[in-house]
């Protein structure tokens, strides 16, 4: 399977949405639905990873499916909103690279020799 772009994603996303006269949710329904997707992530991680396991009866769901279903919701809200995804990932990693650069202690380099 070829990778995805988050361009590419945002236009698949976009190509989708207007085969619909309704269009976009507006910002507001989105971030209700983006929460909700949210919490159904959430609840998947605790129980597998929290104290709160599954009742014998519940399948598993699947974690990926979350994500992308909380990527979907956000990817909706950035197109609504005329941001490209890109860009602002762009803009965040030259934010933690630059306000956190030395914040985490790092892994030493299996390449640094002793003088």
């Amino acid at each position: 399977m070829e990778k995805l772009t988050l361009s590419a994603m945002q236009q698949e996303v976009d190509d989708y949405i207007s085969q619909f006269k309704e269009g976009y949710f507006p910002p507001m329904s989105l971030i209700v639905r983006l929460t909700e997707e949210l919490g159904e992530l959430a609840r998947e991680v605790n129980h597998r990873f929290g104290e709160k396991k599954k009742k014998e009866t519940e399948e598993d769901g699947s974690l990926a499916e979350e994500i992308g279903d909380v990527m979907y919701c956000l990817t909706c809200l950035a197109n609504s909103l005329g941001i490209e995804l890109e860009a602002a990932h762009r803009m965040v990693m030259h934010k933690f690279n630059t306000r956190d650069a030395n914040r985490w202690t790092r892994k030493e380099s299996d390449t640094e020799f002793d003088l």
